[in-house]
């Protein structure tokens, strides 16, 4: 299990922030909140929640400390990028195959 960073690094501003945009993810909603806490980010700029696409966005300072603390540095649509979101969106279907009592198989 790990958390990851991504080297995205659009320009873009959201809300009153005109920044450098990256994405932080993780393996699970759990770990992924547990780093974001620590990162101080709030929880409600979460998103995607429940979904293999599940995210936080973070500007270029928060991105560098997210890798001072040891998240793993991805790129943008790298390989290991889109392994992680394989493996979510498989993760998901058995998910909600066992929540429909396997009706999915």
């Amino acid at each position: 299990m790990a958390v990851y960073v991504d080297d995205m690094q659009r320009p873009a501003k959201v809300g009153r922030f005109n920044a450098v945009w990256s994405h932080l993810l993780a393996d699970t909603d759990d770990e992924l909140h547990a780093f974001a806490a620590r990162l101080g980010l709030k929880r409600a700029w979460h998103q995607h929640p429940g979904t293999p696409l599940s995210h936080y966005d973070v500007t270029e300072s928060k991105r560098r400390q997210a890798i001072r603390l040891g998240a793993v540095q991805i790129g943008y649509l790298s390989r290991e990028s889109l392994d992680l979101l394989r493996r979510k969106r498989a993760e998901h279907r058995v998910g909600a195959a066992v929540q429909n009592g396997g009706a999915d198989d």
